[in-house]
């Protein structure tokens, strides 16, 4: 069975992953197997630099297949801005709290298109690195509605359900969401193999 490494602590990506990658005969390991600790800076200015960063620092200690991913939320009007720096917005501030600001910030502004992007990068056996992108596009929607997800998802507005991610079921968000999206891609190129 060949070990693959899932460049993160979050247990709800590491389960997204083992359920797709398992069957395959991947044994999916991730940084809480892990006894050591990785001092990873991304200083990429692309999501595609940032999963690069991740992944080859775990890959050049270990030498085993690493998945590390980078996503965001993107806004049209503001030239995709937070992107890359989604997470490290206003990093002092609750979500609640984030996303009100840009609802203030997009207040009788009507472009308000969106999208959430997913680059996974893979680094096979050998070190090479290939990479898979997933995009959801949506809109900002005029106001926060719903409980479920979180981060940005209750001011993203998916218009094919009508709904923000926020109001969808979990299962329902995770089958059209930009990290599944990218993923598929990668289960396709490993299923090739």
């Amino acid at each position: 069975m060949t070990k693959i490494l899932i460049a993160t602590k979050n247990d709800h990506k590491v389960d997204e992953f083992k359920s797709m990658l398992e069957p395959f005969g991947y044994e999916v390991l991730s940084l809480n197997d892990l006894s050591e600790e990785f001092d990873i800076v991304e200083d990429g200015k692309t999501f595609e630099e940032n999963a690069y960063i991740k992944a080859k620092t775990i890959y050049d200690k270990l030498h085993i297949p690493v998945i590390s991913d980078d996503s965001g939320f993107c806004i049209k009007y503001f030239n995709d801005y937070p992107g890359i720096y989604s997470a490290r917005f206003r990093q002092d501030d609750s979500y609640e709290v984030k996303n009100q600001f840009l609802l203030d910030e997009l207040d009788d502004v009507k472009e308000r298109d969106c999208k959430y992007v997913c680059v996974i990068c893979y680094i096979d056996t050998n070190g090479e690195a290939h990479y898979y992108r997933g995009e959801c596009h949506g809109m900002v929607s005029e106001k926060m509605c719903g409980d479920n997800g979180f981060g940005y998802d209750p001011i993203f507005y998916y218009p094919p359900f009508e709904k923000t991610m926020a109001e969808l079921p979990m299962d329902v968000k995770n089958s059209i969401s930009h990290r599944h999206l990218a993923l598929e891609k990668l289960m396709e190129d490993l299923g090739n193999d």
